[in-house]
């Protein structure tokens, strides 16, 4: 079997790649019976190119699957947290703009009862 190309594997539905799966662990099932049974050594060589492109299906696979997921909760409120923006965790955990902004009763009393002096002149 050829090398499967990431770029051919994209454009393909899941059942599709599944269906490749299967084709792919199967040769990969019969080339460890050759390798067991003591066959060429052209034929193990292939053992390692079979496994990465079933790696490299996988990877297809999982990619799509969280690209939808990523289509499906954008602009709703929740989201899975592996879906989320990693950033770092002070930042995370940091307040708001809107609750950093925002004033206890007394101080805006204060500022009520207090305002900002106006003078005439200005230095």
């Amino acid at each position: 079997m050829v090398r499967v190309k990431t770029r051919d594997l994209r454009g393909k539905k899941k059942e599709e790649l599944e269906k490749q799966l299967d084709t792919l662990k199967q040769e990969l099932l019969q080339l460890r019976v050759f390798k067991v049974t003591g066959s060429n050594a052209t034929k193990l060589s292939q053992i390692r190119e079979i496994r990465k492109s079933i790696a490299r299906v996988h990877t297809v696979i999982n990619q799509t699957q969280k690209e939808n997921l990523r289509k499906f909760y954008q602009g709703k409120k929740y989201k899975p947290k592996d879906l989320r923006l990693k950033k770092t965790r002070a930042i995370r955990r940091a307040l708001s703009k809107h609750e950093a902004s925002i004033k206890p009763a007394k101080q805006l009393a204060r500022e009520r009862a207090f305002p900002q002096r106006k003078f005439a002149v200005k230095a």
